[in-house]
C-alpha cells in the first residue's frame, strides 16, 4: 500500500518506482497508438500528438534513471485527477540539465567506476553498493539526457500550412503541462492571417500563445485572448486535447472512475495493475466575424460557437465491464463506446 497525503505522493523504493514507470510509460504508449487507431484527431494532429507525448514519455524514463537509486531524494507524483509526476519534477529535470556541464566535472570517471564494479562482483562476489548505484545513474543521466527534450511547462510547435480542407490556411501547435491539474494539455489552433509571410509575424504569435494559453482555462476566454492580441491572425477553429487523469492504483480523488477501480482493487476482483485514461477534446470554432473600434482602427473579431465537449475513456476489457456496472452514468455519455486497449502485464 502507498500511503500519502491526499495531493501527492512521494515514490520511496525501487519497487515502486519500478511499478509506476512501467505503468505511465505503458498506458501513454497505448493512448497514443488508440488515438491514431480510432482517428480521433486527424493525421497531421496525430503527427503532433505523438511528438508531444515523446516529449513526455523521455522526461519520465529521465525521472526514472534520475531517481532510481538516490536515498536522499524521491520523485513526487500527483494524486489528485492525474496520477502523472508533479510539474515541478520536470522543472528540476530542466534546471539540472541546464548546470549539465557543471555536474560531468563532478561525476567519478566511468572507467574508474567499471573497474570498481567488476572487482566488487567479480573478485569480492559482493553486490553493488546503493551509493555506487546512484553514481553510475547519475552518470547515465547527465550524459544521456537532453534539456531540449525535456517536456517544459509550455511547448511550442512550429506553425506550418494546415491539411486541405481545413478550416483555416495554418495550423500551430502548443502543449502546456498545467498546474493545478499536473497533467499534459495539446492544442491545435487553425487561422487565415492577415500579411504576406506568416513567418514575419511568428514570434508574436508564440508570445501571445505562451502568456493567454498556458493553462487549463474556459475556451472562449482563451480564444478570446488570442483573438485581441494578434490583429493580423483570424483563428478559426481551436481545438483543445487533456491526456488524462490516468486513473489506477496510484490515484486518490474524487472521481468515480478512480474510485471504481479503486474499490475493485481493494477487492481484490481486478489485479493491482489495472488501469482507466480518460481522455477529452474541447473544440471551438468561429461561426461568423464582426469589425469593433473606430473607423481608422477598426479590429476584426471571431463570433464563436459554443464549445463541442468530447469525452472517451479507454481501457482493458474487463476495466471496461467493471465501469458499465460501477459507473453507467459516465460510459453512456461518452462520444463513442470506450475504447479497449491491452492489459497491462507486471511479471
Amino acid at each position: 500500500m502507498i500511503v500519502t497525503p491526499l495531493d501527492s505522493a512521494v515514490l520511496d523504493s525501487k519497487e515502486q518506482y519500478v511499478f509506476y514507470h512501467k505503468m505511465i510509460d505503458f498506458t501513454l504508449k497505448e493512448l497514443i497508438v488508440a488515438v491514431q487507431d480510432k482517428q480521433l484527431l486527424n493525421q497531421q494532429e496525430v503527427q503532433l500528438f505523438k511528438q508531444y507525448s515523446d516529449l513526455l514519455l523521455y522526461s519520465i524514463e529521465a525521472m526514472r534513471v534520475k531517481y532510481m537509486y538516490d536515498e536522499e531524494e524521491n520523485m513526487k507524483v500527483d494524486l489528485t485527477d492525474s496520477s502523472f509526476p508533479n510539474y515541478l519534477e520536470f522543472r528540476y529535470l530542466f534546471n539540472d540539465l541546464a548546470l549539465r556541464e557543471d555536474y560531468l566535472g563532478k561525476l567519478t570517471n566511468v572507467e574508474s567506476l567499471k573497474e570498481e564494479f567488476l572487482d566488487t562482483l567479480m573478485r569480492k562476489k559482493e553486490q553493488i553498493s546503493k551509493r555506487k548505484l546512484f553514481q553510475a545513474s547519475s552518470i547515465v543521466y547527465y550524459t544521456s539526457a537532453k534539456k531540449e527534450y525535456i517536456f517544459n511547462r509550455f511547448v511550442q510547435g512550429k506553425i506550418i500550412e494546415a491539411p486541405k480542407g481545413a478550416e483555416g490556411e495554418y495550423l500551430v501547435s502548443w502543449s502546456f503541462y498545467d498546474v493545478s491539474h499536473n497533467r499534459p494539455f495539446i492544442c491545435y489552433m487553425y487561422f487565415n492571417y492577415d500579411g504576406r509571410n506568416v513567418e514575419d509575424y511568428k514570434e508574436e504569435i508564440y508570445t501571445v500563445l505562451k502568456n493567454t494559453s498556458d493553462r487549463e482555462m474556459a475556451m472562449d476566454t482563451m480564444a478570446y485572448a488570442i483573438d485581441k492580441r494578434l490583429p493580423k491572425v483570424f483563428p478559426k477553429l481551436i481545438k483543445r486535447v487533456d491526456l488524462g487523469p490516468i486513473h489506477n492504483v496510484f490515484a486518490k480523488d474524487e472521481n468515480k472512475v478512480t474510485h471504481a477501480i479503486l474499490d475493485g482493487i481493494s477487492k481484490k476482483d481486478i489485479p493491482i495493475e489495472s488501469y482507466a485514461i480518460s481522455f477529452k477534446i474541447d473544440e471551438l470554432n468561429s461561426g461568423s466575424e464582426f469589425k469593433e473600434g473606430s473607423f481608422f482602427s477598426k479590429q476584426t473579431f471571431q463570433k464563436w460557437n459554443a464549445v463541442y465537449r468530447q469525452r472517451y475513456v479507454f481501457a482493458p476489457h474487463r476495466i471496461i465491464q467493471l465501469l458499465y456496472n460501477k459507473t453507467p452514468e459516465i460510459m453512456n455519455k461518452l462520444a463513442i463506446p470506450p475504447v479497449q486497449i491491452s492489459d497491462l502485464k507486471t511479471k
